[in-house]
C-alpha cells in the first residue's frame, strides 16, 4: 500500500518564522556558552589566586626558619653561605 503524504509545502512566511526562531534560539545559546565560559573564567582566576596566595604564605614561612636557623646556628650557617660562594664560584670560574 501506498500511503497519500499530501501535506501542504511551508509558506514563505512560515518558514521565514522558523528562521526567526533558529536565530533567537542560536542567540541564547551563544550567551549561555558565553556566560558559561565567563564562568569557568573567574573559577580559574579564583583557584590561581588561591594557591598564589598559599605559595606565598608557603614562602614566607620557609624565610622566616631560615632566619631562625641562622639566629641560632651562625657558624654553621656562615660555613654553608662560604661553601656555596666557592661552588658558585667555581662553577662560574669555567
Amino acid at each position: 500500500m501506498v500511503e497519500n503524504t499530501n501535506k501542504p509545502e511551508p509558506s514563505t512566511e512560515e518558514l521565514s518564522r522558523q528562521v526567526e526562531l533558529l536565530k533567537g534560539d542560536i542567540a541564547r545559546l551563544t550567551d549561555t556558552i558565553k556566560d558559561m565560559g565567563v564562568a569557568k573564567g573567574r573559577a580559574y582566576s579564583d583557584e590561581a589566586r588561591r594557591r598564589a596566595n598559599a605559595m606565598r604564605s608557603e614562602a614566607e614561612h620557609k624565610v622566616d626558619e631560615v632566619e631562625e636557623y641562622v639566629r641560632e646556628n651562625p657558624a654553621t650557617a656562615l660555613g654553608i653561605a662560604a661553601l656555596v660562594g666557592l661552588i658558585v664560584g667555581f662553577l662560574t670560574r669555567r
